[in-house]
């Protein structure tokens, strides 16, 4: 076992540095172990980071137990919740880069051994996973855990729930007395919001990948199991090390599939569409979208949460997590990756119970035949786009309709809260990319707004942003090439007709091949929106939604 701390602590040259570590308090015999790293991003803005820095102490309490020295250091985090709709919103998704950033240079800087990544929520999980495989040494990673479900009169709440009660109130069918209640009981404490939204999807899917331990995604944040399972990872990672595992041995080509079989099969959010190829990315794994829709077409989807479906991340807890899904899934798994409890796929496959078949379906009575994910492509999306399959109801999978263009997030938003959006329509926002907005902001504000004026069953919406896992409708996103990019949506006119084709995988902006080059050969992109700071470095740097908006 070879420990990249020595190049620190050992010999006579080692002396300032170590007295610089003895200064945090640590021992000559702390110094002779291997160092472990806790990477957590404990913050009190975050519901679903809030009660980190509890399980931090747990994994310092099991790396302790397995001979080894642990030392904390903590990143950044933002809430997609509390920044949606905001300008905010633009710097979520380019805060991935931060995060992966930061882990790298901590880890490398002060040569540690092994890490344990503590995180939750949307960019902050994907971010630490691309640091992991960039670095490749020993680690595992520990999710916060599900925030428990909110309840109002019978039903489930969640934070979708708040932000539709708003459309919901301005259409006349809920009162601001009700609205208050759903606000004050919606989000009921700590964890990642409580459906099967982007936090919670990546927290599945690294646990199909096999980078945290069988159970870690689906045990709650109030959960005393969190707090066991993140001191076994402690004392895991320090068992890796020993053994000379590292996530290259882990995150394979077939662990990928394994993840993207799983995204599918629960109905997950599309924004893994875009933190699956970045991560496998640092592997020089290539994740194209073909491989989505590949997967996509023979993967059924076999459980149906919130919010496409009436189960929560608790019933999926309850039905088994994720280790049944993936035993349900049989042949559509790769059994030989590696994990990081020590075992493969198939040896901890042996160990899972499907408790629920109603929350997690056999293959031979799914919810849909198809995946939750599809891939469209067509005069609209040249590169692709991505549309949630799970959350569509069935008689919009397929519609055409006119236009209503809005060069970004706010004004299509008022246009839907004061009743200009009819039935039939198709919202075009755009300028909204990677690129564009700068960012990709989610959409979650407008995709609200429609089904709070209970317009989901008739209204579709086209951007080339991006929608929050909680989004449910005919809402397509990541429409490549954007329009900052002088992709076809950058010239679309209000009342254009476009078709969207969900199940043959169209997305047509219906006017002449010619008419569209003419359009595009006089197209003019505007002004950058933001000239200084970090977006406008990431706006120079970033690629398209297509390739995983990667910086390079």
């Amino acid at each position: 076992m070879k420990l990249r701390s020595r190049e620190v602590v050992s010999r006579l040259e080692g002396l300032p540095r170590r007295a610089l570590l003895k200064a945090d308090g640590l021992t000559d015999e702390d110094l002779k172990r291997p160092l472990v790293a806790i990477a957590n991003s404990y913050n009190q803005i975050v519901p679903g980071h809030v009660h980190l820095r509890e399980l931090g102490e747990a994994v310092a309490a099991g790396v302790r137990m397995a001979g080894a020295t642990p030392l904390e250091f903590n990143t950044i985090a933002i809430c997609d919740g509390i920044a949606m709709g905001t300008p905010g919103m633009c710097y979520s998704l380019p805060s991935r880069e931060i995060i992966a950033d930061s882990l790298e240079l901590v880890l490398e800087a002060h040569r540690f051994d092994a890490v344990v990544a503590v995180a939750s929520c949307d960019k902050i999980v994907p971010g630490m996973l691309m640091a992991i495989a960039r670095v490749n040494i020993p680690a595992i990673l520990v999710t916060g855990g599900p925030m428990m479900p909110g309840e109002w009169r019978g039903q489930s709440l969640d934070v979708i729930s708040a932000f539709e009660a708003v459309g919901a109130v301005k259409a006349g069918r809920m009162s601001e007395l009700e609205a208050k209640e759903i606000e004050d009981r919606s989000c009921p404490g700590c964890g990642s919001c409580a459906g099967l939204f982007t936090a919670n999807t990546m927290a599945c899917l690294a646990e199909a990948l096999g980078i945290s331990l069988p159970g870690m995604a689906t045990a709650h944040a109030i959960d005393a199991k969190k707090k066991r399972l993140a001191k076994e990872s402690g004392r895991k990672v320090v068992e890796l090390l020993r053994r000379g595992i590292r996530p290259s041995d882990i995150m394979t080509r077939a662990a990928f599939e394994n993840a993207i079989v799983v995204d599918l099969a629960l109905g997950g959010s599309t924004n893994t569409v875009l933190h699956l190829p970045a991560i496998a990315h640092e592997l020089d794994i290539n994740l194209s979208l073909d491989v989505f829709d590949r997967l996509s077409r023979r993967t059924p989807q076999i459980c149906n949460l919130r919010p496409g479906g009436p189960h929560t991340m608790l019933d999926l807890e309850r039905a088994g997590g994720v280790q049944a899904v993936m035993k349900q899934l049989g042949k559509l798994i790769h059994l030989s990756p590696l994990t990081v409890s020590g075992r493969t796929v198939r040896d901890n496959l042996r160990y899972a119970r499907i408790n629920d078949p109603e929350v997690i379906r056999a293959v031979t009575r799914p919810y849909r035949k198809e995946g939750g994910i599809a891939i469209l492509r067509g005069s609209l999306a040249p590169r692709g786009a991505v549309v949630k399959y799970a959350a569509v109801s069935p008689r919009m999978m397929r519609h055409r309709g006119p236009a209503r263009v809005f060069d970004g997030e706010e004004d299509a938003v008022k246009a839907i809260l004061n009743g200009k959006i009819e039935k039939g329509d198709i919202i075009v926002i755009r300028y909204e990319g990677p690129k564009g907005g700068p960012g990709m902001r989610e959409m979650l504000s407008s995709t609200a707004a429609v089904a709070g004026m209970g317009l989901s069953e008739s209204v579709a919406l086209v951007t080339d942003g991006r929608f929050s896992g909680g989004t449910r409708g005919p809402c397509v996103g990541h429409v490549s090439p954007e329009a900052a990019e002088g992709g076809p949506i950058a010239v679309i006119r209000e009342g254009d007709e476009i078709e969207i084709d969900i199940k043959q995988r169209r997305l047509e902006l219906l006017l002449s091949s010619s008419e569209i080059k003419e359009r595009l050969q006089n197209f003019k992109p505007p002004e950058p929106r933001v000239k200084k700071g970090y977006l406008a470095l990431y706006s120079r740097i970033v690629s398209s939604a297509a390739e995983g908006a990667i910086c390079r």
